[in-house]
């Protein structure tokens, strides 16, 4: 428009065809790709270029300012001490007493007259159109049903804040990974799942860490992003003991979970350096296998529960020492007699061994009389004689086995070498050894890439349930979610990748907060473009 830059034109406010053409076109953009990324950057970029044909300043500004552009030009001296005046004014909104629940639409309302008053002060189009649009992002979160009702009054003094931030940084609209729009969609992700049950949360640690990061954050209004990025950072870190240490829903299965990676780290291990040791070593191949796909996993489970330098755990190692003595060549009446001294005692705790790894009592017999037939091999002496000095470099390397054992974050998990976890179940734990579809290498990358405390919807043994990602090991190799009763269900990550390419594993939200709450906007806009600058 000529002259008054504050006014609209009226051929668009008029006019309802182009904002009509606007929507299909979103439509069509969403509809074309299956990135859910993607689709995500299309709402916000579908945002900021409409308004830009109403704003023109606005279309410049979505862009980021470096930092030798971002001073005053940006947000007046008034407007300053006006967004001041307004932050203290939403810090009246005191946090409710136990029992009592904030209304969404006192919240809403309050938020609005903050809006108008901000825009009275603001000086130029673009300055408006941020205040308006800000202003409609927070209605969408405030109204929220899936929010704890607890939760809206912390988000509600956010709106300055953030307000400030998408001032200064215009591309807080266009950017899906701007910390404060991060920071809100990571916060509303996890307390979605207390679905309406306010006293759990009202007294859950989650709570009280996002009443203390809003705070943080009203406490230091001229860092700009910084302040969220930092205490985005801590909200992570958060999440990690969260979930860990500080809620009984989830602490028994992420405490499996942990036990398991450690065991099958440690069990790995054992494995690569018993290849090592017997590389050159005469043993009776029935010795051999059952040293690498049992008895390692023994030593690892003993490791886990004592230390890898402990007793029990060299006692483990000392078995491993007699099965391969036991199996090779007995040519003496001495070294028979041997045998039949040594072995019955040697039998019980190889049984006791396999049992504390929970290998069933059919598996357990399997084992055993193909130990059994090593054994007469080697007492009729129809298997290779072993050396002295065989026997000692084994006892040698196996007594410093403990020495080799590196931290677990040392441990090489890679997929390939990962076995069969299936074994490791309990009632508190599932453990998805089956099931999806062959994933893309984008899927992959998406499964390993999840955020923890986001919910999901899992079709798995012939039920549907809600469950929450609670836990990923060292190297992103094991993800664990938690039902809402807590019985943990642990997937590989190849594994999780191929349920969500079936569809098995969805999140329980498709789109974020903030753009859920961008689409709401862009639609309200549409509605009424005149409200933009008002």
């Amino acid at each position: 428009s000529k002259g008054n830059n504050t006014s609209l034109p009226s051929s668009t406010i008029n006019s309802n065809q182009q904002a009509n053409h606007q929507t299909d076109f979103i439509g069509r953009a969403i509809n074309l790709t299956d990135n859910l990324v993607q689709k995500q950057k299309v709402v916000l970029e579908s945002l900021t270029d409409w308004v830009g044909k109403l704003v023109p300043d606005f279309a410049i500004l979505k862009k980021s300012p470096t930092d030798s552009q971002k001073p005053s030009s940006l947000s007046t001296d008034e407007l300053n001490a006006a967004l001041m005046v307004a932050q203290q004014a939403a810090k009246s909104l005191a946090e409710p007493k136990k029992g009592e629940h904030p209304n969404s639409q006192e919240l809403v309302q309050d938020l609005y007259e903050r809006s108008k008053s901000l825009k009275k002060i603001a000086d130029t189009p673009a300055q408006r159109a941020t205040i308006e649009i800000v202003a409609l992002l927070f209605q969408s979160l405030l109204t929220q049903e899936r929010l704890p009702a607890q939760i809206r009054i912390w988000f509600a003094r956010l709106q300055i804040p953030v307000l400030r931030v998408a001032i200064i940084e215009p591309a807080f609209f266009a950017a899906i990974d701007h910390p404060a729009r991060v920071l809100i969609d990571r916060m509303g992700g996890c307390v979605m799942g207390f679905g309406g049950n306010e006293k759990s949360f009202e007294e859950d640690e989650l709570h009280h860490e996002i009443r203390r990061i809003v705070q943080v954050i009203e406490a230091y209004p001229d860092t700009e992003s910084r302040v969220f990025v930092e205490v985005l950072k801590e909200f992570e870190d958060f999440l990690e003991v969260y979930f860990k240490d500080n809620n009984s829903t989830t602490r028994v299965g992420v405490s499996l979970a942990q036990q398991l990676e450690q065991r099958e780290a440690f069990s790995i291990q054992y494995i690569i350096e018993l290849r090592k040791m017997l590389q050159d070593v005469p043993v009776h191949d029935a010795i051999r296998e059952f040293l690498f796909k049992v008895w390692a996993d023994v030593m690892g489970q003993c490791a886990v529960q004592t230390s890898p330098s402990s007793d029990s755990t060299r006692s483990m190692q000392r078995i491993a020492h007699d099965l391969i003595w036991l199996a090779s060549a007995k040519t003496t009446q001495e070294e028979r007699s041997q045998v039949l001294l040594r072995l019955p005692p040697l039998l019980r705790l190889i049984r006791a061994g396999m049992g504390s790894i929970g290998l069933p009592q059919k598996r357990q017999e399997e084992h055993i009389q193909s130990l059994n037939a090593a054994f007469l091999a080697g007492f009729s002496a129809k298997t290779k004689a072993m050396t002295d000095e065989h026997l000692q470099a084994v006892s040698e390397k196996l007594q410093a086995l403990d020495d080799l054992m590196p931290e677990l974050e040392g441990v090489e998990l890679d997929e390939d070498i990962f076995r069969d976890l299936s074994g490791y179940e309990s009632s508190d734990l599932e453990v998805v050894a089956d099931g999806g579809s062959i994933p893309s290498p984008d899927m992959l990358t998406v499964a390993s890439e999840l955020h923890l405390g986001h919910w999901f919807l899992l079709d798995y043994r012939g039920k549907q349930e809600r469950v929450q990602f609670v836990w990923q090991g060292l190297q992103r190799n094991l993800m664990l979610f938690s039902t809402v009763h807590g019985r943990g269900v642990l997937f590989q990550v190849h594994r999780l990748a191929a349920f969500m390419q079936a569809k098995l594993l969805v999140p329980e939200q498709n789109e974020s907060l903030t753009v859920i709450a961008t689409r709401s906007a862009l639609e309200k806009l549409n509605a009424d473009p005149q409200r933009l600058l008002g």
